[in-house]
């Protein structure tokens, strides 16, 4: 069964560029035009800048979503028959082969089967709906190196932001100021969360990447100690009411 991928857009990933396109805007023209002069030598040093950032992280954001995440080869057949081989992956429960049903494959070490994308995925981290794509083998890295140029933006811009609340212009009349203020509250709420999600976001990608773990292996290995636990105390139970 072969599954193809249907269009890349959504809206979250619509959401996305619109967060994109206004936190540039409003840091460029907003931001640092009145903190320190657009046209200014620091003011074209830290657009320019700014601008180079947001590019990279558009066209890592664009690389992450059309970019195939790593599909499972039609041809793969594990060699069941060399006992040294140890490609395959049994079933933590019965000693079966890994076999998706859904796509008629069988299924290689750390290969998982995506409900959205209705498909398995190489070494599946998750599946994301901000790219309407899988994080996979084939994806990973660019898809870390999307959230890092995220947060360099959010971060620069939030420094940019503080920046210019501080310096009073006299310039600005009282039109411009309210709608400004506007600009400041709406950008305020969109970084500070966004810096913070993000930041958590990749120190737990960066620690998954130390212990060679995806977020699918860490969550069922928390589900099986939360079960394990379970069946420990129901035991210890069963044997306190026995006493």
């Amino acid at each position: 069964m072969k599954a193809t991928r249907g269009c890349p857009f959504s809206f979250h990933v619509i959401a996305i560029a619109v967060a994109i396109a206004y936190v540039y805007f409003s840091t460029v023209f907003v931001f640092i035009d009145k903190w320190l002069g657009l046209w200014s030598s620091q003011g074209i040093f830290n657009a320019i800048m700014f601008s180079v950032i947001t590019l990279f992280c558009i066209f890592s954001y664009a690389l992450a979503i059309y970019t195939d995440p790593g599909r499972v080869p039609s041809s793969f057949v594990p060699d069941i028959e060399d006992p040294e081989n140890m490609v395959r992956e049994i079933k933590r429960k019965g000693g079966d082969l890994r076999y998706c049903q859904k796509c008629s494959l069988y299924k290689p070490p750390r290969a998982h089967h995506c409900r959205v994308c209705n498909r398995c995925v190489l070494r599946m981290d998750h599946h994301c709906v901000w790219m309407n794509n899988c994080v996979g083998h084939a994806n990973y890295k660019i898809f870390f190196i999307f959230v890092l140029y995220a947060i360099i933006a959010c971060i620069y811009s939030l420094v940019l932001l503080v920046g210019s609340v501080t310096v009073d212009s006299p310039m600005d009349n009282q039109q411009s100021e309210g709608s400004h203020r506007t600009v400041y509250i709406i950008s305020g709420l969109l970084l500070v969360p966004l810096s913070l999600a993000l930041s958590v976001f990749l120190g737990w990608h960066v620690h998954l990447i130390l212990q060679n773990k995806t977020t699918i292996e860490v969550s069922e290995l928390c589900g099986w100690l939360k079960r394990e636990v379970m069946y420990i105390h129901i035991h210890m139970i069963l044997v306190h009411m026995r006493i």
